[in-house]
């Protein structure tokens, strides 16, 4: 067979597996890395395939400590399996892929593809030239060769959607490692953003999620401070399309006449996740966070007169390199102040590459685990609190898939509120789908769900019901294989567990 032959030659029944850990922005790029496998002609390998596809992709995170502990453990239980198996392919990318490069398939040379986050699109190509050639192929792009949402697509929900609007970030947060490996911010083009936008309501999206490792910052690359409001505004007039949410935005960015257009536009939904990171002005300064505490409870406050019905969540890092009892403390004192309905609190950890792995100060372990255990409990009672006054209210639900794990033994299915917040609510009589719209009255709050435990008052079947009915319909009996980080359902929020994810912004 010729080599022209060969590149012909991919097996439609060739498998892939994509294995994804991360932020949402690996999330996303998992889904473009299983358009591009398909559309080269692979299939999803059967869920709970396990290494046994033809092509096992992993796409990762360099953010935490043991992040390539778990990758090379992963890629040694692996190797037997490869052995065995003549043809079968290995691909890395993503944060550590670019961090890394070479050392990869030094340590593991039974991989077959290294690639970076800059050229996810290369995939393919990088695959068969491995097989052609029969050596590893390392490429790492070291500047961005297409926007991720320009890529063919797999996307894990028909009715929800992530719409990358930018890609890298341009602070210099000293815990964080994401600016070295997906570059300076670059921003999409407002047309290109709202055209993708309106193709995914035309197949039956109606909620989206606006992504950027710092979303509000939208805008500077292209020379206009207040792109990210105008954004918002031009999602409101999108017939069909009925929620819309942003992921992760900074408050250094964070200006008023985003809050209008959020206030203003009645399908931007009333909820925001604002990282804090700490309390304290004198770790917010070691960290090179560009506000401080004054800054961001003006923040909260703002939206809040803006908003009254917002739910507000947060990063938060406990035991920064430095931080004493009394910074602690001011971080306790901003959530109270604040009340967050959610917090995804994270131990910090050396992300290696990063100033603050080399600081003086690094706090022992055990005082760590107990001011974490402080954090907890507090922001435990504060959950509940918040969300008990949700009890009485009558509310909007879109309809999930796979948020409920005890559903089946509950008679109850799940789904979002407006906000965001999880509801559990009876199940009603008539057919109800992933993607349809319910309203129910609350009856009962726990700190991270509420439940509607009376008769559903009203189904609203939707265009992005009958999408996820003609995709169910179309794939059946194929079922799903792509392990992502982030919740199956319609939201693609919340973010990931503080174990997997990047405290991005």
């Amino acid at each position: 067979m010729t080599s022209s032959d060969r590149s012909q030659a991919v097996d439609v029944k060739r498998t892939y597996e994509v294995r994804t850990y991360g932020c949402q922005m690996n999330v996303h790029d998992s889904e473009r890395l299983s358009g591009l496998l398909e559309d080269a002609g692979y299939v999803r390998a059967p869920e709970g395939a396990d290494g046994e596809a033809d092509v096992v992709v992993f796409n990762t995170c360099a953010v935490r400590e043991n992040a390539d502990n778990k990758l090379y453990g992963n890629l040694g239980r692996l190797a037997p399996k490869k052995a065995g198996r003549p043809g079968m392919q290995i691909a890395v990318g993503g944060c550590l892929a670019q961090k890394d490069r070479d050392t990869i398939v030094k340590r593991a040379p039974w991989v077959d593809v290294v690639f970076g986050t800059h050229n996810i699109g290369k995939l393919p190509v990088l695959l068969e030239r491995a097989r052609v050639q029969e050596e590893a192929q390392v490429e790492i792009a070291e500047s961005l060769e297409a926007f991720p949402s320009t890529l063919p697509t797999r996307r894990e929900s028909a009715y929800a959607a992530w719409v990358s609007i930018s890609v890298g970030c341009n602070n210099t947060c000293t815990f964080c490692i994401v600016p070295a490996l997906r570059g300076k911010e670059k921003d999409r083009r407002p047309g290109d953003i709202l055209a993708e936008v309106e193709a995914l309501v035309a197949e039956g999206v109606s909620e989206i999620t606006l992504l950027g490792q710092n979303v509000n910052a939208y805008g500077s690359d292209i020379g206009d401070r207040e792109a990210f409001g105008k954004l918002l505004r031009a999602c409101g007039r999108i017939e069909g399309l009925e929620r819309v949410r942003f992921t992760s935005p900074h408050p250094r960015d964070f200006t008023d006449d985003v809050i209008a257009a959020m206030a203003e536009t009645p399908n931007v939904m009333p909820q925001l996740h604002m990282p804090l990171q700490s309390g304290s002005d004198t770790v917010l300064k070691a960290m090179r966070r560009s506000y401080r505490q004054e800054r961001f409870l003006g923040i909260i406050e703002k939206v809040r007169a803006a908003i009254p019905h917002a739910a507000i969540s947060t990063d938060i890092i406990v035991g920064f390199p430095g931080e004493t009892e009394e910074d602690f403390e001011q971080t306790l004192h901003v959530v109270r102040e604040a009340r967050f309905a959610q917090a995804f609190t994270f131990q910090y950890s050396k992300r290696p590459g990063t100033p603050a792995a080399e600081m003086d100060g690094q706090i022992p372990k055990e005082v760590v685990q107990a001011r974490y255990e402080r954090l907890v409990a507090l922001q435990e009672e504060i959950s509940w609190d918040e969300n008990k006054k949700q009890v009485g209210r009558t509310l909007e639900v879109m309809v999930a898939e796979g948020e409920g794990r005890k559903d089946d033994a509950t008679r109850r299915l799940s789904g979002r509120a407006a906000d965001n917040r999880l509801v559990h609510f009876t199940r009603p009589d008539e057919d109800v789908r992933p993607g349809d719209v319910v309203t129910v009255e609350i009856t009962y709050a726990a700190p991270h769900h509420l439940l509607a435990e009376g008769p559903v008052a009203a189904v609203r079947r939707t265009r992005a019901g009958d999408a996820w009915e003609r995709r169910t319909t179309a794939q059946a009996p194929t079922p799903s294989g792509v392990m992502l980080g982030l919740p199956r359902i319609g939201v693609p929020a919340p973010l990931p567990p503080a174990t997997n994810g990047c405290a991005v912004n």
